[in-house]
């Protein structure tokens, strides 16, 4: 399945539900081990404030170490062509090939560009700068850590495969990020993510509020009945 067949109504959709019950859903359909398919406590959100983030992977890698033999910004016009690509909003995704991170892969400028192309959000393993005007302007980024220079920096690998936050991350990958961290949607079961997302909550609500042992055992009980119907039908819907 490709990018261009998840709609914008899809995108909407799973906008609208926080990323821990995203991954709850992904769960549902044994598609991947439980352990995988998100990334971990290496990127964090800097604006845990901000709603979730959805949209494809658009991947680059990046260094600041060392003097740079290509210019940075020649690389911002191959990522503005690579987001017409992918059928919907861009999440940039940089992995930072120095460790520990030696100067910012993002600041303000960056990130307004990045915005002005219709980019919806910005991952990177390494460090970001420019935080308040960033936030300002509502663009969300994930980061593994603040760094107030950029030093010599410089992109590479536009578009090529990355690792971020323990993550392999291709361009055209659907991601969803919030204040909980970033996980990947298989693209060919979002759109039953999405649908199934609000009877999922209600199965899980089954469980809320018990005042006693007793009610707490039935209260998981109901929960776990709703759920397990929920994921007969969801992998009935699957296989045809």
């Amino acid at each position: 399945m490709t990018t261009s067949s998840i709609t914008a109504a899809t995108l909407n959709k799973l906008a609208q539900y926080d990323t821990p019950t995203i991954c709850n859903i992904i769960e549902l359909f044994e598609v991947r081990p439980d352990t995988e398919g998100y990334m971990n406590s290496q990127v964090r959100a800097a604006f845990p404030e901000m709603p979730p983030m959805v949209g494809f992977a658009a991947t680059a890698s990046f260094r600041s170490a060392t003097r740079p033999t290509t210019s940075t910004y020649a690389a911002l016009e191959t990522q503005a062509e690579l987001f017409q690509t992918l059928g919907g909003p861009a999440v940039v995704v940089f992995q930072d090939f120095d460790e520990p991170a030696i100067g910012a892969t993002f600041g303000e400028v960056m990130c307004s560009t990045y915005k002005a192309f219709g980019s919806v959000g910005l991952i990177t393993s390494g460090g970001g700068r420019d935080l308040l005007q960033v936030q300002a302007f509502g663009y969300p980024v994930f980061t593994g850590s603040t760094i107030c220079s950029h030093a010599y920096c410089q992109m590479f690998d536009v578009g090529m495969p990355v690792r971020v936050g323990g993550l392999a991350v291709s361009t055209g990958d659907l991601l969803h990020g919030d204040a909980n961290g970033v996980t990947n949607i298989p693209l060919d079961i979002a759109a039953e993510i999405a649908d199934a997302a609000d009877e999922f909550i209600a199965a899980d609500a089954k469980a809320a509020g018990p005042k006693s042992v007793a009610e707490l055992k039935a209260h998981r009980a109901a929960m776990g009945e709703a759920v397990a119907k929920l994921r007969s039908r969801l992998s009935r819907r699957i296989s045809k």
